[in-house]
């Protein structure tokens, strides 16, 4: 399904190999050359950090381990729709999307039943506001139906040599068990090279806000994103929140900084404080810049996070 996508990104196998403890730097670096010991400080279960320049993983925690991943699926989701095409297409908001994420306490994008907005409007809805709303209603346009595109994702995850990643729905939430959907921080880092590839996906997880306006086909929104990294941390691009209880407090992220490109997970940060992971994954891109500069998570949005 998506053979043709990794055909193009055959570099990004290089993640598969054995982390490195630290990366070569550069002798016009080597003043910032970081400890090999590590990040200090992290506190993920899981965790890898991925330079994309120069293809190397700088660092890594558990990476090979099995764990739920929560909403950062839905970096699949909206992989599989970018794959199929058809960004302004319009899908019709049904009552069913909505009550679906209310009966799993999923986060959602607050979506109008009988609205209907294109699969790029979609695509914002899902991965800044984390919205299993949005997700409903893009699977089961594109499946048809959400049982045919959870097959798509888990076809895409094999061609893409996710070998470790299994998908039970197309959001992350706890069913039909609390660890159905779950991967590895290896093969996550790995589908984030593939997604960021994407202008579409990389331009929609680099936005803090999006706004659409009342039209007559849908009503207003405002979609706010959960990644509290963008605007925060310099050079923050992206990519992903993701809670449950069993998955903890995760996020896929990537940063640009003087002409180098991170890519890097937390899994786990913590299950009671939701700044952690944004702590840590400072932490983790802080150490490989050679960065000093303080970082404080700031305050969280208005609207629910994931």
């Amino acid at each position: 399904m998506i053979t043709r996508l990794a055909a193009r990104h055959r570099t990004i196998a290089v993640l598969s190999l054995v982390a490195v403890p630290s990366l070569t730097v550069a002798p016009a670096r080597a003043a910032a050359a970081r400890p090999t010991a590590g990040p200090a400080g992290v506190g993920a279960k899981s965790a890898l950090l991925y330079d994309a320049t120069s293809g190397i993983t700088v660092w890594s925690r558990a990476a090979d381990t099995e764990r739920p991943i929560a909403s950062i699926t839905k970096v699949m989701t909206a992989l599989v729709v970018l794959h199929e095409g058809g960004l302004g297409r319009e899908i019709k908001i049904k009552r069913k999307y909505l009550t679906y994420a209310k009966k799993h306490d999923g986060s959602t994008a607050g979506l109008r039943t009988g609205d209907r907005l294109t699969v790029r409007q979609l695509l914002n809805a899902l991965l800044l506001p984390s919205g299993c709303d949005a997700a409903y209603a893009l699977a089961d346009a594109y499946g048809p139906g959400k049982g045919r595109f959870v097959a798509k994702m888990n076809e895409a995850a094999r061609e893409l040599g996710l070998d470790h990643t299994t998908y039970a729905n197309f959001d992350g939430l706890p069913w039909p068990t609390a660890t159905s959907t779950r991967s590895t921080a290896r093969d996550q880092v790995r589908l984030a090279g593939y997604a960021m590839d994407d202008a579409v996906f990389r331009t929609t997880v680099g936005r803090r806000t999006y706004k659409l306006a009342r039209t007559k086909t849908h009503h207003a929104y405002t979609w706010k994103n959960t990644n509290r990294l963008l605007g925060s941390y310099r050079g923050a691009a992206g990519i992903k929140t993701g809670t449950t209880d069993a998955a903890g407090y995760s996020l896929l992220f990537a940063a640009r900084r003087d002409g180098r490109a991170l890519t890097g997970i937390v899994l786990n940060s913590s299950t009671t404080d939701e700044r952690a992971r944004f702590t840590d994954a400072a932490r983790m891109l802080d150490w490989a810049f050679g960065s000093t500069d303080p970082y404080r998570v700031p305050p969280a949005p208005a609207t629910p996070t994931d």
